[in-house]
């Protein structure tokens, strides 16, 4: 099941069943009115409420069933970056050595982009070695947006990554 709702960086769109969630990503194609009655499942309709939560500032973490399809190693970046705490960035170098394998930055990165749970796992706190923001697979225009609802720049001692 699908719902599609709106937030501060445009339409979220939140796919999963009762085992979990699968895909949260942002869309420009709106609900499809023919479900709107539709009873949600109930880790879709707790992921809407928390992602809501979240976009106010109420919420720093999420706690629905998730069920991500990816490869082993995918699952073992994105479970790495569920590690990296709101507020905070890392680079992809440093995450590549948390899973293990500094020479594996290149694949850590594609892995970081192939997530399929926006936001929830948090690709968006990896950063360039450099303090740099690099690419988003929502537009780097979100990524800078939910660093700084969460404050990472402040936290960081910068103002700004732009």
């Amino acid at each position: 099941m699908t719902t599609v709702f709106e937030s501060p960086l445009g339409l979220v769109r939140v796919t999963g069943d009762e085992e979990g969630v699968s895909v949260i990503s942002c869309t420009e194609v709106p609900a499809d009115k023919t479900t709107l009655d539709i009873p949600l499942p109930t880790p879709v309709e707790q992921a809407v409420n928390q992602l809501k939560a979240y976009f106010a500032g109420e919420r720093h973490t999420f706690d629905f069933l998730m069920k991500p399809v990816g490869t082993a190693f995918q699952q073992s970046v994105w479970q790495a970056l569920l590690e990296v705490p709101f507020g905070t960035t890392l680079s992809y170098l440093t995450l590549s050595r948390r899973i293990g394998d500094e020479k594996a930055i290149r694949a850590v990165a594609a892995a970081n982009g192939r997530n399929p749970l926006w936001i929830v796992v948090p690709c968006h706190r990896i950063i360039g070695s450099d303090g740099s923001l690099t690419g988003y697979a929502g537009g780097l225009w979100r990524k800078k947006w939910l660093l700084e609802h969460e404050g990472a720049f402040a936290r960081s001692g910068q103002l700004s990554l732009f």
